[in-house]
């Protein structure tokens, strides 16, 4: 096997956060990553490769619930705090001409990164891989948990304290792709929203080198691509070790070819790998496929 070297200096950012959930375990997700040899692979590929460790991040325990008064979002302060040193690490690896990769951790770690991202030079676009759309709001949620809440929070929809940076997303700066499993209110509000959003009934009708056409032309002519890789996109069978498996997702392939599309496209500029469980996984399979497709996103090829 080949692969396209190219040279790309990566920051890694662990962020053992499983604040944003109510499944413990994911916190643990950033030693299965950096255990599956995520630095040394991308080494291979000819990146220079840093690692900073980790974002400081309190346990669950030290952690007194402060749900805001009028809605539910548990943890909200210190989510906020942690999201907060997400974003301004992005915003120096930025600054200092890095690709950041943040190890989740839940996913409500992209409130941070997306929105350091987003205050770029030039214009960002969101391809969101994961089984959910993370639509939800403090007045929808049926659960509390903010990592339902992210892509509503980056585009101003939820608290101030989880409001972050100056620029919010935009619709037509958004693609989700893997999507099956929303809440009621969630759904209704994702179809008005403007948000492309392929489900998975859309990969199953299509394929997914067509989905990947149509996520990049919702997308357009931004200059940079962030991806937000939630692993319980992928079906069960591949990904054991997610807090919130739903069948009927991703296939092994499917997962690959996203990132090989976006690895040819060119544009992609920081990455989050998140919901990794390592108590649910076997053997570190989760956490192996995540740098898997770390690798093909930033370039490994077949020939």
């Amino acid at each position: 096997m080949t692969q396209k070297t190219h040279g790309r200096s990566i920051r890694i950012y662990g962020v053992p956060m499983d604040l944003g959930q109510s499944r413990r375990g994911v916190d643990m997700g950033p030693s299965a990553i950096r255990y599956a040899e995520l630095q040394r692979r991308l080494e291979a590929l000819g990146c220079a490769v840093e690692d900073w460790g980790n974002i400081n991040v309190p346990v669950m325990e030290e952690v007194e619930d402060d749900d805001p008064a009028d809605g539910t979002a548990h943890n909200l302060h210190t989510v906020s705090t942690v999201c907060k040193a997400i974003y301004e690490s992005g915003r120096e690896a930025d600054a200092e001409h890095r690709t950041p990769i943040f190890l989740g951790g839940d996913h409500s770690i992209a409130i941070g990164s997306i929105a350091a991202m987003l205050e770029r030079a030039g214009k960002t676009g969101v391809i969101w891989v994961d089984a959910h759309g993370d639509f939800n709001t403090p007045f929808t949620t049926p659960s509390g948990n903010i990592h339902g809440m992210v892509v509503a929070a980056l585009m101003g929809r939820c608290p101030a304290e989880i409001t972050l940076g100056r620029v919010r997303l935009q619709p037509e700066q958004i693609a989700m792709i893997g999507t099956r499993d929303l809440d009621r209110e969630e759904k209704i509000n994702l179809s008005q929203s403007g948000i492309h959003v392929a489900t998975m009934r859309r990969v199953d009708e299509v394929g997914m080198a067509r989905v990947m056409q149509d996520a990049l032309a919702h997308i357009g002519a931004v200059d940079h691509l962030h991806v937000s890789l939630d692993l319980d996109a992928l079906d069960p069978q591949f990904v054991p070790g997610v807090g919130t498996p739903v069948p009927g997702g991703l296939s092994y392939r499917e997962a690959h070819l996203i990132m090989e599309t976006l690895a040819d496209d060119g544009r992609v500029g920081s990455l989050d790998i998140v919901e990794v469980n390592p108590i649910l996984d076997q053997v570190n399979k989760t956490a192996d496929l995540a740098v898997e497709l770390a690798c093909s996103l930033f370039g490994k090829r077949i020939m």
